[in-house]
């Protein structure tokens, strides 16, 4: 390519987004790379979706953000695509688009009762604890002492985990000290985690399994009789793996005076949830609806998969809840490319995978963008800063997010801790235009 960089937008700062920039900018190609988030802050689903008490994937951060520091690439944060600028703004300033929004809603179980205040999606919660400022706690942590978990993966451990940790092992995250201290007046002392399948078809992954049961105070519970008859396919390591744990739970005497139970059990359908103005008890049935139970619960959190939400101007395929695409080149419903739009992430291929999937995915993609920009118009405006500027929109740069993110360091040095998030939108932006960090 010759002449001036081509510009090349990316929307969306979580993985899939920044493994995408870090692609460009590493080709040979002349780019310039602006990358906006609707957040003041960078790493999406690492920042807002890991579980805190993960730090080795957490440090993957370090990785994600050297596209960010580099002279060929600009951070707009707070910026959200459909209402702040729309899709024809970003097509008349930059030669191609590509669009890396994840999956933000939970997907329901549509069944009656999933409404009633206390029933909601885990990742509500995962967002809340994670500091997310947009979230708030689904939960009355203080009236409710049992809570159900919809749900047979990894999310669903997480969240079983956050509830059955004690504080003093939480404090040495980075959990907003008001998520802290609403967990430090949790009543909950009883998990029940909800598979629909069987064992040997848990998501899990074995190490996490694991995890859970070493919490200390803390008793696993999984009935013999939900692993009668199991078979494991011999080539899957992960469910012989998670197998033998929960067999070696089902086999051991139980732990008289642990202060906090997980059930886990198996095979269990969810058909409505009931109470009086709020969450009183969870039914469910086997997949045949048989054998009825009611579990005295005080809360449901469904953590049965994540759903992609439509952007204004782009095609949108619900039943897959993803943009329909040709190896990441956007397409319209006739199957015909859009020059110059390009998806990736789990708005591409949907929400299946982990962090480290999003970078082969992302280099697809960029072949694709790669391949095409020679034959591709240039855009009819120059950069988007004019056009934020006069629309006043508040915009973060990436000098903004680092004060953010020393500020955020700043408080966990203080409180002896790694970092403390900010999870207060204002006082995030004040901190990234310089404010002063909160007594």
């Amino acid at each position: 390519m010759s002449g001036l960089p081509r510009r090349v937008a990316v929307v969306g700062a979580g993985p899939a987004g920044l493994y995408t920039a870090q692609a460009l900018l590493t080709s040979d190609a002349a780019l310039t790379i602006d990358v906006f988030d609707r957040l003041p802050t960078p790493y999406g689903l690492l920042r807002y979706g890991v579980a805190p008490d993960h730090f080795k994937i957490k440090s993957i951060a370090r990785a994600l953000a050297r596209p960010l520091k580099s002279p060929s690439a600009r951070f707009y944060g707070n910026v959200t695509v459909g209402m702040d600028i729309d899709a024809e703004d970003l097509r008349r300033h930059y030669d191609a688009v590509v669009y890396a929004t994840g999956a933000q809603r939970g997907r329901r179980l549509d069944i009656p009762g999933e409404d009633l205040p206390g029933s909601a999606s885990a990742s509500d919660f995962v967002s809340w604890y994670n500091g997310h400022p947009y979230a708030a706690n689904p939960l009355h942590l203080e009236s409710a002492r049992a809570v159900a978990i919809i749900g047979a993966g990894n999310v669903a451990l997480d969240v079983a985990r956050m509830l059955l940790s004690s504080v003093d092992r939480l404090a040495g995250t980075d959990m907003p000290n008001h998520v802290l201290h609403a967990l430090s007046r949790s009543r909950v002392t009883e998990v029940l985690l909800i598979a629909r399948r069987g064992p040997a078809e848990a998501r899990f992954t074995t190490p996490e399994l694991r995890e859970i049961g070493e919490l200390p105070g803390v008793e696993t519970v999984v009935r013999a009789s939900d692993l009668d008859g199991v078979s494991v396919p011999p080539d899957d390591r992960n469910a012989a793996g998670n197998f033998e744990v929960l067999r070696s739970w089902a086999a051991r005497a139980a732990a008289p005076r642990a202060r906090r139970r997980l059930h886990i059990r198996f095979h269990r359908r969810p058909t409505r949830v009931t109470g009086r103005g709020s969450v009183e008890a969870l039914h469910c049935a086997d997949l045949r609806g048989r054998y009825p139970e009611t579990l005295p619960v005080q809360a449901v959190l469904r953590s049965v998969g994540y759903r992609s939400t439509p952007i204004a101007g782009l095609p949108f395929d619900h039943r897959t809840g993803t943009i329909p695409h040709d190896a990441g080149r956007v397409t319209d419903p006739s199957g015909t490319v859009l020059p110059g739009l390009y998806v990736v992430g789990w708005i591409k291929r949907g929400p299946t995978g982990v962090i480290g999937t999003n970078k082969a995915d992302a280099a697809d993609t960029v072949k694709a963008v790669l391949a095409d920009l020679p034959g591709l118009p240039r855009p009819t405006h120059d950069g988007l800063a004019d056009l934020l500027e006069r629309r006043e929109v508040a915009y973060v740069t990436r000098e903004g997010w680092e004060r953010l993110d020393r500020l955020e360091e700043e408080l966990g040095a203080r409180a002896g801790r790694p970092r403390v998030k900010v999870a207060d939108l204002s006082l995030m932006l004040a901190a990234c235009r310089g404010g002063r960090a909160p007594a």
